[in-house]
């Protein structure tokens, strides 16, 4: 029975949200820091390389849209329990792969696959506990908060998985990050539940609160809406929606821009600026690290906006202006000759970038509803492509031209996605009966 004071029951469980992020982020970069490890270990080159980094997103794109349509079904608890022990599984059999094995390419590829496959559950099943527990107001900050986990889990990754191959091998770091998630699933497991309602511990104050602000339209609308809004929305309108496709867009250009960071960065910083495997490992936190703070910057701006000025400039304007200027820090951070200028302009790139995160998922959250978790797949399925292709594009740019062309690549990008969220109009809501301009 929950007690009759005022509980947080929903910020504890965001908490938890973060973590899961972070050991998702965690179990995604550790292989690129040991990529040097594995490229001489097995003789591969930095294209065959990026070939097992991109068959990670692959796996990941193919099934972000059946594992929001999971969520939507059967909840996050039991989703994301079940996902983060799957890619355990493919975490620790990463480091299995037999040395000296002609194969050991091909088995690299589908090891990376399949994790992938199971990582897929991590953000649309977040989305939909957003959207069940998360009144609007709170919704960037929450966002901001599980998303910094991808800057805490990949900041922590480079000093982690540096020192452990340092002292016992690339293959440990890996048998630890899978253990890691083992614990953070029990744990999200035992405290986690898909609604208000259903958890124990939350009182009828907290509940009540949560229930009033569940979509833009709770202060005004009917029973009949609400009961509508509470169906899953046919695959037909989500495909059509202006909106679906645009935020789609530009979460492909995100994608492409991010991945730079989490797969070429520190081999970046090796090969190219020259720095040595401890001292890359220290830069190479930097990215992540500013995605930490504009991830939790980004978040407190986007409710603070939406609240003063309504979703259009709290969603669409402030994404638009981050990642344009995004774009900005990347142009020029290829071109500075110092290392580690470079690396800080282009870490203010990536913070830059992770402003407008919150605003990907709280958008989704809020026309989205009851089918939260299969509209933010659809959307991340764009990410994860973009990503796919930029793990495999960029070095061969590289190695055809320049670093300093793969960076202009990714800038020219970002004025593609700044530009797509002028074109959403975030009160153009999914669910039938329920449309209203913001």
């Amino acid at each position: 029975m929950a007690n009759s004071g005022t509980t947080h029951v929903r910020w504890l469980l965001i908490f938890w949200l973060f973590v899961l992020s972070a050991v998702s982020y965690l179990d995604r970069v550790n292989i690129s820091i040991a990529g040097g490890a594995i490229v001489s270990s097995y003789n591969l080159t930095d294209v065959q390389l990026g070939k097992i980094f991109s068959s990670m997103l692959v796996g990941y794109a193919l099934f972000q849209t059946l594992a929001g349509r999971l969520a939507d079904r059967f909840g996050a608890r039991r989703v994301l329990t079940l996902g983060v022990i799957w890619w355990g599984i493919f975490t620790s059999l990463t480091a299995l792969v037999p040395a000296n094995w002609s194969g050991a390419l091909w088995a690299f590829m589908a090891v990376r696959f399949f994790l992938g496959a199971g990582e897929a559950v991590i953000y649309p099943s977040a989305n939909q506990f957003i959207a069940r527990w998360i009144p609007v107001r709170e919704r960037g900050i929450a966002n901001g908060w599980i998303f910094a986990g991808v800057g805490a889990g990949a900041g922590l990754t480079p000093p982690l998985i540096t020192s452990l191959m340092i002292h016992y091998g690339w293959r440990l770091s890996f048998w630890i990050c899978a253990f890691v998630g083992f614990i953070a699933a029990a744990t999200w497991y035992i405290s986690a539940r898909d609604t208000p309602l259903e958890h124990p511990r939350v009182s009828a104050a907290e509940r009540a609160y949560i229930e009033s602000g569940l979509s833009l339209k709770d202060s005004t609308s009917s029973a009949q809406d609400r009961s509508t809004q509470k169906s899953l929305v046919p695959w037909s309108r989500v495909l059509r929606s202006k909106e679906v496709l645009a935020v789609t867009v530009s979460y492909f250009c995100y994608g492409y821009v991010a991945w730079i960071f989490f797969s070429w960065f520190f081999r970046y910083l090796q090969k190219v600026r020259g720095l040595d495997l401890k001292t890359s490992a220290f830069y190479s936190m930097l990215p992540f690290l500013a995605m930490l703070v504009g991830c939790l910057l980004g978040g407190i701006l986007n409710d603070r906006l939406t609240a003063w000025k309504g979703p259009r400039v709290g969603r669409c304007f402030l994404a638009a202006f981050a990642i344009a200027l995004t774009g900005v820090f990347i142009s020029l951070g290829s071109q500075v000759n110092s290392a580690r200028l470079a690396s800080l302009v282009l870490a203010g790139g990536a913070g830059a970038l992770y402003l407008a995160q919150s605003s990907f998922w709280s958008l989704t959250a809020d026309i989205a509803g009851a089918s939260s978790g299969t509209v933010s797949g659809v959307m991340n399925t764009g990410n994860q492509i973009g990503a796919a292709i930029t793990a495999s594009l960029t070095p061969w740019i590289a190695q055809r031209y320049s670093w300093t062309a793969s960076f202009l690549i990714a800038a020219a990008l970002c004025v593609v996605g700044a530009v797509s969220w002028l074109l959403i109009d975030p009160g153009n809501t999914l669910a039938i009966g329920a449309q209203r301009k913001a």
